[in-house]
């Protein structure tokens, strides 16, 4: 079976650094479009970062408020994925989840209806 594992999630302090893990089980990241998305209570599931497929570009994008503090990023051996956060912010406290697209072969996108793969969500809260 194929599983995404998260880990990483914490309290931390305004202005201080996160690194999300998406570990993949049972099959290689290489050939998936990777994305983290967030969500808080009483919100809808709002999409943060993507890592294309490395069949194509392995090209990265960002929602723009996370641009600049966030990194998304695969490890060389295509197993997982990670996000660093910088500069954290209390808007950013909430439940981060990594999905996956499988055998993409176009762009990763920040639509949720792409991904059919999900992790079990990690949380992150920020203080002010």
């Amino acid at each position: 079976q194929l599983h995404l594992v998260q880990s990483g999630g914490n309290l931390v302090q305004a202005g201080e650094s996160l690194r999300l893990s998406c570990a993949a089980s049972g099959f290689y990241l290489a050939t998936y479009n990777i994305a983290w998305f967030r969500q808080t209570p009483g919100k809808e599931r709002e999409w943060v970062a993507c890592i294309s497929s490395l069949n194509i570009n392995g090209r990265t994008q960002y929602e723009e408020g996370v641009s600049g503090r966030f990194t998304i990023s695969r490890d060389s051996e295509a197993t997982t994925v990670y996000l660093q956060m910088t500069n954290l912010e209390p808007g950013d406290t909430g439940t981060y989840y990594c999905a996956a697209e499988a055998a993409a072969w176009y762009d990763c996108s920040g639509h949720e209806s792409s991904y059919s793969l999900w992790g079990q969500g990690t949380q992150v809260t920020v203080s002010a």
